[in-house]
């Protein structure tokens, strides 16, 4: 009796993870600090004190309605706190909306990477990621969503925590980053 022969080249392997998680307070938060992007230096505040001066002059040195001028200086302090409290802003905004508290399910596999739930379900193909950048609590994924009108790159950026991930995921996602194959 002869055994019944397999030829291993011509099986594909097909890797598929799944996970979920609810989209809170504490996930929102690991997303800002790990994506987010903004230094608070001088050329961050640029714009609000140009804003602020730019008022005081109006204010102190012409004879435009003194209202003008306020509110000029109220739209550079308004821009000032925008740029200062930015994390806790950007945390209640995604707080406030429709997908908060909701469930998410994460399916990542050879086509790209699926996220569904109950109110958007979205899938990036990994062959649209430009750079995956692990960070210490997860990775951001910076993908292309195609061509402008213009005829510019339109790119995104989309962050995974490892919370929900196993190893193997995690790895499988290393071996996907178009950077480093």
């Amino acid at each position: 009796m002869t055994q019944p022969s397999t030829n291993q080249s011509s099986m594909t392997k097909t890797s598929s993870f799944s996970a979920s998680f609810t989209l809170d307070k504490v996930h929102y938060s690991e997303c800002y600090t790990q994506s987010s992007t903004l230094e608070h230096n001088r050329k961050t505040y640029f714009k609000a004190n140009i804003l602020t001066v730019f008022g005081l002059i109006v204010l102190l040195f012409t004879p435009v309605n003194p209202y003008a001028a306020w509110f000029v200086i109220a739209c550079g302090i308004l821009e000032t706190l925008s740029v200062y409290y930015h994390k806790p802003w950007w945390v209640m905004r995604q707080m406030l909306s429709k997908a908060s508290g909701s469930v998410v399910k994460l399916t990542i596999d050879e086509q790209g990477i699926l996220t569904e739930s109950f109110h958007i379900n979205t899938r990036i193909l990994w062959t649209d990621v430009t750079v995956v950048t692990e960070t210490e609590l997860g990775f951001v994924i910076n993908f292309s969503l195609g061509k402008s009108a213009m005829g510019k790159d339109i790119a995104s950026k989309s962050y995974i925590s490892k919370n929900c991930l196993s190893d193997d995921a995690i790895a499988f996602i290393n071996q996907k980053n178009p950077v480093t194959t």
